[in-house]
């Protein structure tokens, strides 16, 4: 998809991108309603040609990064270090300052995705993390209610724990979930 502010630069990036072998499949002029163009389209890659990036148009790619996330690249004339950083954050895999060169699209583009592949699997590591560590923390709680209930170690909680998971063919996690909320109830 190539949102592009100026009808001439961005037929010279469509052009430029054609020339490389990719298929512009969308061509739009502002970034309003991109995120639902996105949802419709499925692109797999956003092109953005500006002079400069607005608040708005930033603000839109971090909507797009956050509920339809791909490579987005943006090129600018635009070499403002705080709009870079923004840009950045904002979820920008590529910000290429001094227009188009026809043997760089290529480059750019495989570095973008390349940089967004790398970013999506670091979000889904730290993810997976803050999972795992919510899990266990609400595993011991349960531990240490059954260990007060019960009167039996921390060992043999956790064995309680994974013997109902195990008859419930659910995750120790959810059954210490379940029995967390169940205490907080009986209090």
């Amino acid at each position: 998809m190539l949102v592009d502010t100026s009808s001439a630069r961005g037929a010279v990036l469509a052009q430029a991108l054609a020339d490389n072998g990719y298929e512009v499949v969308a061509r739009v002029h502002d970034t309003k309603g991109i995120l639902r163009m996105i949802e419709d389209i499925q692109p797999d890659v956003v092109i953005i040609d500006m002079d400069s990036p607005d608040r708005d148009t930033l603000e839109n790619m971090s909507f797009v990064t956050r509920h339809q996330p791909r490579p987005i690249v943006l090129f600018t004339d635009d070499d403002d270090p705080v709009k870079i950083q923004t840009a950045v954050r904002a979820g920008v895999s590529a910000y290429v300052v001094a227009g188009v060169d026809t043997k760089r699209i290529k480059p750019i583009m495989d570095v973008a995705i390349a940089r967004f592949r790398e970013y999506q699997a670091l979000r889904e590591d730290l993810t997976k993390a803050q999972n795992t560590l919510a899990d266990r923390k609400l595993i011991d709680r349960a531990k240490g209610i059954l260990m007060q209930q019960r009167g039996v170690s921390e060992d043999d909680a956790y064995q309680l724990l994974r013997r109902a998971a195990m008859d419930n063919n659910e995750k120790v996690a959810d059954i210490a979930r379940k029995l967390v909320d169940v205490s907080k109830l009986l209090v």
